[in-house]
């Protein structure tokens, strides 16, 4: 197998003890070997670390740290790409999955075409991790302006070059910090689709973005707009609008509901 250069996992974790164990083995169960998975802790008060500590023991990639306070997810993530050290950045946070494949074929996908900033298709499974028969996926090439418009890749599908993308910190904002990502990124990297169910997504936990209402989701959107990017209340009403017409696009398009076995 060919040896594309180290990939950095970034992992923010809390109070996700009782299915990090699940994330990490997933991670070791890649066919690419050639990584490091950087764990956040953002103060859980759980046994996350108990959960931790042993793979630690038995696999010297896995680092794990805690922020000196509780941060949020921003702040969290910031913490651990600053941690990084791979010529590749991906992510997957402590409660989600990947296949088997996932890092080996998104770095052949991406150095075959000279990519630089890529996500994948994925699934979604409940907090039991059974898979709900939906499939999501994007268009196969985001343009600044298109990543604009919506926020196409799933966190835990993406994947970047992070000699050519550089460190990137993004504003303490409490949701959307993944998006404030792309869009930093988007300015100088187009993002391409491997059109491949490569990750798997827990969707409904908890305090999760997707357990929350529809005009709390609004009011996000306009401040990831208005407070990070700095906008005028012209412009961030239509960028908020664009991302909700998007959305609504995506799951006429980009939604696949499949029987399930």
């Amino acid at each position: 197998m060919q040896d594309y250069g180290l990939v950095s996992i970034i992992t923010p974790t809390w109070a996700c003890a009782d299915f990090i164990a699940e994330t990490i083995k997933s991670i070791q169960a890649q066919t690419y070997q050639n990584w490091e998975l950087l764990i956040q802790d953002d103060c859980s008060k759980d046994n996350t670390l108990k959960v931790v500590k042993p793979f630690m023991d038995a696999d010297n990639r896995i680092k794990y740290e805690c922020n000196p306070q509780n941060s949020g997810a921003a702040i969290t993530r910031n913490n651990a790409l600053r941690r990084a050290t791979g010529r590749w950045i991906a992510f997957l946070d402590s409660d989600d999955l990947w296949e088997s494949g996932k890092l080996e074929k998104q770095l052949d996908f991406m150095t075959k075409h000279n990519y630089d900033f890529s996500y994948t298709r994925y699934q979604e499974i409940d907090n039991y991790g059974h898979e709900m028969g939906i499939e999501v996926s994007g268009p196969k090439h985001v343009t600044k302006l298109g990543m604009f418009a919506f926020c196409w890749p799933g966190c835990l599908t993406v994947m970047y070059n992070r000699e050519k993308v550089g460190l990137v910190q993004i504003a303490d904002i409490k949701k959307n910090n993944d998006y404030a990502m792309w869009l930093k990124i988007c300015r100088s990297f187009d993002c391409y689709l491997l059109d491949e169910v490569l990750a798997k997504y827990r969707r409904g936990r908890t305090g999760s973005i997707s357990s929350h209402g529809y005009f709390t989701l609004i009011r996000w959107h306009y401040k990831l707009w208005h407070d990070v990017e700095r906008m005028n209340l012209v412009s961030s009403i239509f960028w908020t609008c664009m991302n909700l017409v998007c959305g609504l696009l995506k799951k006429i398009v980009f939604i696949e509901k499949k029987e399930k076995d």
